[in-house]
């Protein structure tokens, strides 16, 4: 393994300090060995002492740590926390590491009555001098519970895997830009995965970190019988990034490819329990000129792209669909609602028969006012890979801006149409040629 300095997550760490004293439960979420735990166990903690905390005032709660084991149980963790934050107007921050394994247990004066970790927190809340933050790695027991269980006073910090940028710079030492590129398509951004030197080391963390993390925490937290239906499915959704998919369609691929019978609902369920657990991401099928979301078809995306090509012992690589999806992931990222466009066309194909098509813009993000349609396009060359990636963006007659992405080497410029061209290199790492700077760097 590489000796590198500490990576670099500053646009995490503006945000938690932005949430700092906001009398809200502030959740750190993400997938499992994303950064969560770093980022505020080391980064902020760094960052709070830097700017005159003192240690006795911050309280770190490991909880998958088996010295802390018996603060999973809600009573002992309250417990616990209000013994370590007693000192009349002293502030203090309350750091909790992977609150999912914190119990449901009974209430001992109140048979039939549980106490969770929500009541721990929500208790917190009312002591103006505690200011809590937590990690988890399941959305289901956090961010779909958050608005309900805290009755709106919780917060979400949602943490992935290294952006371009990040890893870039991290690796800017060793690498030019075109071989940190190829590495990152090839390894993703998972930060243990940055540290390695060999391709060999690389390649067995994800293979191992795939098989003894997150497949054995899908099946074991939700009860499943087994581990093989889930790890085919993540194969065959790794198999399809960058092609429209639904629970059907998979179905019949486990009937034709595999001889097996995995009904559609089920295919849905734990096409859930993949969500759920921050691995894969769903972009739906949106009409562009309809404005509405159309048919059952998407478009899944690995949050990292590494752990999709270890899935597939790392034989599908091609640089199409992975370019692709970084450029999903880096929308996501910058705070953009993302989904694949469809426009509707009339087609002549004879002189007495039009025909409607559909042609697809890779991707609509939208973020408050804003709006661009972006086409993902590894190369521009010949002339009519050129006329293809343009065809639908001509079609989408609003005055919102229209970007082709591509690896080639051109310079950003609006071309004849008024769309802009741009290098995959200046649309990862100058965060003004989108957007400006208005997310926090």
């Amino acid at each position: 393994m590489e000796r590198s300095s500490e990576i670099q997550r500053n646009a995490y760490l503006a945000r938690l300090m932005a949430k700092c004293h906001n009398g809200m439960i502030k959740v750190v979420t993400g997938m499992r060995r994303c950064g969560k735990s770093y980022l505020l166990f080391k980064i902020f903690v760094d960052y709070l002492l830097e700017h005159g905390v003192q240690p006795q005032q911050i309280v770190q709660i490991v909880l998958d740590d088996d010295q802390f084991a018996s603060l999973r149980n809600p009573l002992r963790l309250g417990e616990y926390i209000r013994a370590r934050t007693e000192g009349g107007n002293t502030q203090y921050y309350v750091l909790i590491d992977e609150i999912q394994y914190c119990a449901k247990v009974e209430n001992p004066d109140l048979p039939g009555d549980f106490i969770t970790f929500y009541n721990v927190l929500n208790g917190l809340l009312r002591r103006e001098q505690v200011d809590v933050y937590v990690t988890g790695s399941n959305s289901r027991m956090l961010s779909s519970d958050i608005l309900t269980e805290f009755r709106g006073r919780g917060d979400q910090v949602h943490v992935r895997p290294l952006t371009f940028a990040e890893y870039y710079e991290a690796k800017q030492s060793s690498l030019d830009f075109e071989d940190a590129f190829a590495e990152y398509l090839t390894y993703g951004g998972l930060p243990r995965v940055c540290l390695y030197s060999s391709d060999e080391e690389k390649s067995l963390y994800l293979k191992n970190l795939f098989e003894e993390v997150y497949i054995k925490d899908i099946v074991q937290r939700n009860g499943l019988k087994s581990e093989e239906a889930i790890r085919d499915l993540m194969r065959v959704l790794a198999s399809a990034i960058g092609s429209f998919t639904n629970p059907s369609r998979i179905e019949q691929t486990f009937k034709s490819r595999l001889n097996a019978t995995y009904t559609s609902k089920t295919i849905f369920n734990h096409i859930s329990l993949l969500k759920d657990s921050f691995l894969v991401e769903e972009a739906r099928r949106y009409d562009v000129k309809g404005r509405r979301y159309i048919g059952a078809n998407a478009k899944y995306y690995f949050t990292d792209t590494g752990l999709r090509n270890a899935l597939l012992n790392f034989r599908q690589t091609e640089q199409t669909h992975l370019m692709e999806n970084v450029l999903y992931n880096e929308l996501l990222f910058r705070g953009y609602n993302v989904d694949v466009g469809i426009v509707e066309i009339n087609e002549r194909v004879s002189a007495a028969k039009n025909t409607r098509r559909q042609l697809e813009v890779d991707f609509v993000a939208n973020k408050g006012n804003k709006k661009f349609y972006i086409q993902s396009a590894l190369s521009l060359e010949p002339e009519e890979k050129s006329r293809q990636e343009r065809r639908s963006l001509s079609r989408i007659d609003d005055s919102f801006k229209k970007i082709i992405v591509t690896k080639d080497r051109v310079k950003a410029s609006l071309d004849e149409s008024g769309f802009l061209i741009c290098n995959v290199k200046d649309f990862l790492l100058d965060r003004n040629l989108l957007d400006g700077a208005d997310y926090p760097s």
